[in-house]
């Protein structure tokens, strides 16, 4: 079966098929993991789906996350064994058969300050969550272990030895958030959905009947405009929901805040540790995870009420983390220690809707309700949970009828690159020796693509200057740039960078000392002129610094103020 391409050629056609094909069973607005999910949900029903997103795939909270797949463990504290359960399993799914390739089990390590007591209540706790997530999906992750401080200190040498007094090991899971969205909408594009970035929705249609009947969608590349006939809308853009729907002209909808959470990325080498750490604080939690080459250390959760598209972390978050880190750390963190932060919103759904008159779905940590007869708005919930949250919203948007007769296959579907994942693995050795490859690249290659390294390895026979390293950040080769720009529709160099080569966050620099050389390959094969090619890396040179200054000042707003003044590759139209 022929790969899925988000290509631009592909985006084009794509549009092209929306505005001049069929009218749409459903239209998704919004490209997050959410909108995502529901494109694959509805197309793997034999439904005719379209799904824009008006940035890049994931560019929002999506990208932002804090790259856990997790139960929800402190919801226990809460009694509420229904959201647990449903988390773990959706855990499990994505563990053992969705996305093996991209979910991988994380232990974490909990530290206990108090003997005995703190030990049996904690205990209880984590063993709960374990036989849910064994009654949910058996098998998924190891069950908790238990530690004395010594056996502790040996696990995570980083941590202060007076501060604990024993410690409980559990499992999670991690994911690159962003790269989950890409292969979700890739995956839904393998199965009939016609998927197009940087497209705006700018206006809602109606028939006589007052349903809705269409879409104008602005294509924020070219600047021209559509209309899209579609049956249904389902408006999944987060902390965008109540100004997307009030393109419909309704008093119906979802009334969501934003919620501000920001990540402190750590050298690998300042936090000594085989597992991660996870801390409850006064204010929530904080974890410290473990990745390859850095640590993430989150989160905040504050109020927010500035501007939606490129929120920063300022000084104020990164001096809080820090603090609640070095309480548990022998050797205290500094902000000379931070390589980058990355701040991301939340959709905080606030009670009931706009119009309580409007039918409504409330499932636990999500809602999904009639914005208008026509149109739905779904918000809320989490990154572990996007499956189940895309099958409530197309059950809810297409009617008992149509999903009694097409219910949901998307627990027993594989995402791309996940069909002979664990082959691959365990033959990664072979492979490396037979590509020249060393086996870390092999085993990076594995976990950003599954089985689609194949094609990864094809693009290289056909051209072998793909296979060298990028001569700035040599844990990605030049197919990775190659594959983003083919395959997984990156159009600009914040693309690349930003959700796809992540060296926004991975380095130092945010990557400026590899922009030329990915510009150049970007630029060949987009046919950039050296006005365009120079246009982007200004941008996101400008972007970058930006974000360096805001970490410097302790106002948020101030903070904000300086990054929006940077110009975006594709700014947003009024309406």
């Amino acid at each position: 079966m022929v790969s899925p391409v988000l290509s631009r050629e592909a985006r084009g056609e794509a549009l092209e098929e929306m505005a001049q094909g069929a009218p749409l069973d459903i239209l998704v607005v919004g490209g997050g993991v959410t909108g995502a999910g529901i494109a694959l949900d509805a197309a793997t029903r034999g439904l005719r789906v379209g799904i824009i997103e008006a940035q890049d795939w994931s560019s929002g909270t999506s990208s932002r996350s804090s790259k856990l797949v997790h139960g929800g463990l402190r919801y226990l504290y809460q009694l509420d064994f229904a959201l647990v359960t449903e988390s773990l399993r959706e855990r499990g799914l994505l563990l053992t058969r969705n996305a093996p390739h991209l979910v991988k089990a994380q232990p974490l390590l909990w530290p206990l300050k108090m003997p005995v007591i703190e030990r049996a209540y904690s205990a209880v706790g984590v063993g709960m969550y374990d036989g849910l997530a064994q009654w949910a999906h058996r098998g998924s992750v190891p069950l908790q272990r238990h530690h004395t401080r010594m056996g502790s200190l040996k696990l995570c040498p980083a941590l202060k030895p007076d501060y604990l007094r024993g410690s409980i090991v559990y499992y999670d899971g991690r994911v690159d958030d962003s790269r989950l969205v890409i292969t979700l909408v890739r995956s839904a594009v393998r199965y009939g959905a016609l998927a197009a970035s940087r497209v705006q929705m700018v206006g809602v249609t109606k028939d006589d009947r007052g349903h809705v009947n269409g879409a104008d969608l602005l294509d924020l590349e070219t600047g021209s405009t559509l209309h899209v006939a579609t049956k249904r809308i389902i408006n999944a853009t987060g902390v965008w929901t109540e100004e997307s729907q009030a393109l419909a002209d309704a008093t119906g909808g979802l009334k969501v805040l934003a919620s501000k959470g920001i990540h402190l990325v750590i050298p690998k080498e300042k936090i000594d540790s085989e597992v991660g750490l996870f801390l409850r604080t006064e204010k929530s939690v904080l974890f410290i995870i473990p990745w390859k080459y850095y640590w993430i250390i989150g989160t905040t959760d504050t109020a927010y009420h500035e501007g939606f598209r490129d929120p920063v972390a300022d000084e104020t978050d990164i001096e809080y983390l820090l603090a609640e880190a070095n309480t548990v750390l022998k050797d205290p963190l500094t902000k000379d220690d931070v390589i980058s932060t990355f701040a991301g919103l939340r959709p905080l759904l606030q009670p009931g809707t706009l119009d309580e008159n409007q039918s409504t779905k409330v499932s636990r940590e999500h809602t999904v309700t009639t914005v208008t007869p026509g149109m739905t708005a779904i918000a809320g919930g989490k990154l572990t949970t996007y499956r189940q949250m895309a099958e409530d919203a197309v059950d809810f948007a297409m009617g008992e009828a149509f999903t009694k007769e097409h219910p949901s296959v998307t627990a027993k579907t594989e995402l791309e690159g996940a069909d002979g994942y664990f082959a691959l693995w365990n033959s990664r050795e072979t492979i490396a020796k037979e590509r020249g490859l060393t086996v870390d690249q092999v085993e990076d290659l594995l976990d950003r693509y599954g089985s689609d390294m194949q094609i990864i390895f094809e693009m290289i026979d056909e051209r072998p200057d793909l296979g060298e390293r990028l001569s700035h950040a040599p844990h990605y080769l030049r197919a990775d740039v190659a594959f983003g720009v083919e395959y997984e529709g990156a159009m600009h160099l914040e693309d690349i960078l930003l959700h796809r080569v992540r060296l926004v966050y991975e380095e130092r620099d945010s990557g400026l000392e590899a922009m030329p050389e990915i510009a150049d390959l970007m630029g060949e094969m987009l046919g950039w002129d050296q006005d365009t090619k120079a246009r982007e890396m200004d941008l996101y040179r400008d972007a970058c610094e930006a974000v360096w200054q805001a970490q410097k000042l302790p106002d948020e707003k101030e903070a904000q103020a300086i990054r929006e003044m940077v110009e975006p590759v594709r700014p947003f139209t009024q309406v």
